[in-house]
């Protein structure tokens, strides 16, 4: 994950619709789709963390609308998600993956690459987080900082909307588990046709992307190797320390308001 948010660019369109979940190598394939297609790519925990706090507030709008329940649900969501994707070559990570089918609809054109490794490698870097988080305690520790402070009511409005439709089901724990990974595969077969879906792992570098994508490939340009799960957890560290930091400053703060207005009191 990258510390600054890209910015759409007018006449720029989405060609790459990409599926892959959290912790695929998504921020080195949008890195190297960015640069193949040349033009911005949209990795969701870059622009969202990345952002001002009126962006994380748009998607929560956007994801309330899932499941949707009617035309005005739909139509909502369709142009939240082109308004929030239009000006990009590519997209992936949450919550664009979440949204393939709409994006199918939107860009037509649009190829489908579902970034992957293997499975329960995929899930052992993600049960710790999952299952020993306390988003509820994080909350707390983020809630004076723009933008994070809205972290848990967007995790919330994806857990409770198309999240949990596509991987929660009834009587089982409603967060993300290692049968998240085949219901997601599952599900891109069912909605996306055959001839737009293709699999690939970032270890295999260049060529098999530029044979999906039909561009030349690069010969003296390295593949990007970009770690998402430590730029996270890096990130996730700063802010929880920026966040009791401000909360030092709040006590603080009150404090001594509460002890100037004793003294005053005293006085009079």
């Amino acid at each position: 994950m990258g510390q600054t948010a890209s910015q759409p660019e007018g006449g720029k369109t989405l060609k790459v619709i990409g599926a892959g979940l959290s912790r695929t190598g998504t921020t080195s394939f949008g890195a190297a789709c960015s640069y193949l297609l040349d033009g911005p790519c949209y990795h969701g925990g870059t622009q969202m963390l990345n952002s001002p706090e009126s962006h994380i507030k748009r998607w929560i709008d956007i994801i309330r609308h899932t499941p949707v329940k009617g035309e005005a649900d739909r139509k909502a969501l369709h142009e939240g998600v082109k308004e929030m994707l239009d000006g990009y070559v590519a997209c992936t990570d949450l919550p664009s993956n979440a949204f393939v089918e709409e994006l199918m609809e939107i860009y037509p054109d649009a190829k489908v690459i579902c970034t992957v490794r293997d499975p329960d490698k995929w899930w052992n870097s993600l049960a710790p987080i999952v299952e020993k988080g306390n988003l509820t305690v994080l909350s707390w520790i983020l809630a004076p900082l723009p933008t994070l402070r809205w972290f848990r009511t967007y995790h919330d409005a994806l857990d409770e909307g198309r999240v949990g439709e596509l991987y929660f089901r009834p009587g089982e724990p409603q967060r993300p588990t290692r049968a998240m990974w085949d219901r997601h595969i599952e599900h891109l077969k069912k909605v996306v046709p055959k001839e737009k879906l293709f699999f690939y792992d970032v270890r295999d570098g260049w060529e098999p992307l530029c044979a999906i994508l039909g561009v030349p490939v690069p010969k003296d340009t390295p593949f990007p190797k970009l770690n998402d799960a430590a730029a996270m957890e890096t990130f996730m560290k700063k802010s929880a320390q920026r966040g009791m930091m401000a909360w030092a400053g709040i006590f603080v703060s009150v404090g001594v308001a509460a002890f100037t207005a004793g003294r005053y009191a005293q006085v009079f």
